[in-house]
């Protein structure tokens, strides 16, 4: 916990030091010289007025976390643009007469940022084939996590993305973690629980919690608990899965783990893999939904045939893709590896928590073709 504590003072200063600096910037530009006949401290307030006052406007209308994005990709574009123009002027041996850098970090930045919101709102299918000896027929999953149902869509998006999911004729889907958030609604809730009714899953749907799933803030800010959300799913033919193995058809197995969080936060418990395996015939594939990609040793170690996780976002915002491995808090950010014989799948997210903007990555539904070996 103390890390993350870490992590947030440092974003804070960083984000001080980004809109000082922006500030500065914003009073080399020629029109804001002439504005103030080149007076330092009338400059200095104009840059710091513009700056502090967009990044006020920013976080009513988005919040604070985007308007910290905003800034800190502002100052990383000047950062660059600054650099490149002033090696450009050592070429050519004289100074430019207008302040070009400054034009091409607004670019850059709102192109970014731009790209990003578009990323984070569009929803792509991301498809993988696998292949085992352990299935006689293929077996097509889908998978979506993150949905953090209320940052970019409510149920009436969710709805259009569960069209899409549906139409590529999975046989299972997974819900792996962070349906729901402490800004979801009841109303938001209940309308997206009653669309998975509406699916034609075959072989079934199945939830697992992630961490934001129960709420931070009680079940009092958001008007629902998290046993109203599993009643609610369960109404809509959802089954949720917490620390069990199910045997489906006789053909394979799917473990739905408790989140990392329940033991990191919560004081609680969750049964480990040898646990979770113990007595179950590894000759027939074994699927694990666990929302944190954090367990890979223990889950490769344990024999399972594919671990699903989402959680990372798939690093959300470059170039901090990712500092969630570098901290050890993640094994992995996002896509597909193998260990072992274990074949582990993380997803982007089919939304995002908070911050609307996804410039390391995209929102996704994953697709994946699990293929018998001849």
């Amino acid at each position: 916990m103390m890390m993350w504590y870490v992590i947030m003072w440092t974003t804070l200063v960083l984000t001080g030091i980004a809109l000082v600096y922006v500030s500065n910037r914003v009073c080399r530009f020629e029109c804001v010289k002439k504005q103030t006949k080149d007076d330092e401290k009338i400059k200095a307030m104009i840059g710091g007025g513009t700056v502090f006052g967009t990044f006020a406007l920013i976080s009513i209308w988005l919040n604070f976390m985007n308007a910290i994005v905003c800034i800190i990709y502002f100052a990383l574009a000047w950062l660059i643009c600054d650099a490149v123009f002033y090696v450009i002027e050592k070429i050519r041996k004289q100074p430019f007469k207008r302040y070009y850098a400054g034009a091409a970090a607004i670019m850059l930045s709102l192109a970014a940022l731009l790209g990003g919101w578009y990323a984070a709102h569009h929803v792509w299918a991301t498809h993988y084939t696998l292949t085992t000896a352990k299935l006689a027929r293929p077996l097509k999953i889908a998978l979506f996590a993150d949905s953090h149902l209320g940052t970019t869509f409510d149920a009436a998006g969710l709805a259009e993305h569960l069209d899409a999911i549906q139409a590529e004729k999975p046989d299972i889907l997974f819900i792996v973690g962070d349906f729901v958030d402490d800004d979801t609604t009841r109303e938001n809730m209940v309308a997206a629980a009653h669309k998975f009714g509406e699916l034609d899953i075959p072989l079934g749907t199945y939830f697992v919690f992630g961490n934001h799933d129960k709420g931070y803030y009680g079940a009092n800010r958001r008007g629902f608990s998290s046993a109203e959300l599993v009643e609610e799913l369960r109404k809509n033919g959802v089954d949720t899965v917490r620390d069990e193995a199910i045997l489906i058809e006789n053909a394979f197995y799917i473990i739905g783990r408790r989140d990392a969080s329940v033991k990191r936060e919560q004081n609680g418990q969750r049964r480990s893999m040898q646990e979770l395996t113990q007595g179950l015939d590894k000759r027939k594939y074994i699927i694990v939904a666990d929302h944190q990609p954090a367990d890979y040793a223990a889950q490769a170690e344990s024999g399972v045939d594919l671990v699903l996780s989402g959680h990372t976002h798939g690093g959300q915002l470059f170039p901090f893709n990712n500092v969630g491995k570098w901290i050890g808090a993640n094994d992995a950010i996002y896509g597909h590896e193998k260990r072992n014989n274990t074949d582990f799948i993380i997803t982007s997210g089919i939304s995002a928590w908070a911050i609307k903007f996804k410039t390391g990555t995209k929102s996704e539904f994953v697709i994946i073709d699990v293929m018998p070996k001849e």
